[in-house]
């Protein structure tokens, strides 16, 4: 039995407006935030390597969108990454941040100019402080998509995400990104993390400006 109704294409009678309002676990990252201390372990020919990196990121809140009777809240996102002291571009990144308060569901969909997206989901409840997304390359509905050679050299099994909405306002990340690299008999954790400080509030969506 599908979990859907049959009815696929009534919207919701009734839509807050105020995305931030409506942001459930999400709401403590609606912003603008710098961090410092960021840690990326990453592949090379010699094994793993560590590199600090400095990162921005801008999350602004977005209209609420629906899919018939389905419901989302998001943020829409930017992210910036240099190597401490440097202005080349390190890592960027966009996408969007939902939340789907009729289910509980969180969901990060994200792309890089590596030829790779992702979408990872997961489920939190409302007031959650911390929550953990997957994303898997065999997932009909969540999963990994990239170009011929990454899916060659660096085939990218899992992408999983932990956020932890910290007292003081911060909040922070760990990224576990597991890849079969060409060559090696072990899959190979590519781990990002990092801690978030707000430098800027979040502008209000449209619809409630």
């Amino acid at each position: 039995m599908s979990q859907f109704s049959q009815d696929i294409y009534t919207e919701p009678s009734a839509i807050d407006s105020n995305t931030l309002a409506n942001l459930g676990p999400l709401r403590g990252m609606a912003g603008i935030w710098q961090g410092e201390r960021g840690l990326d372990i990453k592949p090379k020919a010699d094994g793993a390597r560590k590199q600090a990196f400095v990162e921005r990121i801008e999350l602004q809140p977005i209209d609420p969108v629906t899919n018939g009777p389905q419901l989302f809240y998001g943020l829409r996102y930017q992210i910036h990454v240099t190597k401490p002291d440097q202005v080349k571009t390190y890592h960027e990144q966009v996408g969007y941040w939902l939340w789907e308060p009729a289910t509980g569901t969180v969901i990060q969909t994200l792309s890089i100019p590596r030829g790779q997206i992702a979408m990872a989901s997961g489920s939190a409840a409302a007031d959650a402080t911390s929550f953990e997304l997957v994303a898997r390359n065999d997932d009909d509905s969540y999963g990994i998509r990239s170009n011929p050679f990454l899916e060659y050299a660096f085939k990218t099994v899992e992408y999983r995400i932990k956020v932890t909405i910290n007292a003081d306002g911060s909040w922070g990340y760990e990224e576990d990104t597991v890849m079969l690299i060409k060559g090696q008999d072990e899959p190979f954790h590519h781990i990002d993390r990092n801690i978030l400080f707000k430098v800027a509030e979040a502008t209000p969506n449209p619809l409630a400006r």
